[in-house]
């Protein structure tokens, strides 16, 4: 005759990770957790960004390996210590890291439901942001101005083809930015909102990431090399 299953003894659950029917409550809601079952709103949201932020760094990876390969490629033309200002990548660099940090002060104050700092910190994000922008679009004009466009060699295609596409980038931050601004000031800090300022917060910050692999692999080691 088989023995009688003993009860299962459910563990202890000290951050109320379970469903709530363990406090009296029959139909919890579940954070994604222990035996909570699916996982929050935005959770699930951060996840699926990261995803798009890693076919992201795909893309950034390709441009990567044609700038390693062409970078010696100059065709008699400009090599990489011919065209860098350091004291124009070193405000570059400054400004964006900058930008990053006031954007998370801001993530910050919208945690915290405070409206205007929460805008101000965006405005902020946004003005370094531009500035960046701005000392990179004259740097390529002033190439183009010298004869060093990105049709001089395969080395300023790749130059331009990675800078660029970072650049771009910022450009469509930028934009965010500004619906982000404009929509935290109609509808207040609803959960979708929220989920989408989270998710432009990974985006800036990514873009950060990026540009200190660009600034090492191109400018530093360009200009020491």
């Amino acid at each position: 005759m088989t023995p009688p299953v003993a009860a299962t003894t459910r563990p202890h659950d000290p951050h109320q990770l379970g469903r709530g029917h363990k406090h009296g409550e029959p139909h919890g809601h579940a954070t994604g957790h222990g035996e909570g079952g699916p996982a929050s709103k935005r959770i699930s949201t951060a996840y699926g960004f990261w995803i798009f932020l890693l076919s992201d760094f795909i893309i950034f990876a390709g441009f990567f390996a044609a700038y390693a390969v062409l970078r010696d490629n100059s065709a008699g033309g400009p090599v990489i210590r011919d065209i860098v200002d350091p004291a124009r990548v070193a405000w570059q660099t400054a400004l964006l890291l900058l930008s990053s940090f006031v954007a998370g002060l801001g993530s910050l104050a919208a945690a915290r439901k405070k409206l205007w700092l929460t805008e101000a910190a965006l405005l902020v994000t946004g003005l370094l942001g531009a500035g960046f922008l701005l000392l990179e679009v004259t740097e390529f004009a002033q190439l183009v101005r010298e004869g060093a466009g990105p049709d001089r060699s395969a080395f300023l295609s790749s130059f331009f083809a990675l800078v660029g596409c970072h650049g771009l980038h910022v450009s469509v931050g930028l934009l965010w930015l500004g619906t982000m601004m404009a929509q935290i000031w109609a509808k207040g800090f609803r959960a979708d909102i929220q989920r989408r300022l989270l998710c432009f917060n990974l985006f800036w910050h990514a873009l950060d990431i990026i540009w200190v692999a660009i600034f090492t692999m191109v400018y530093l080691m360009g200009t020491l090399a």
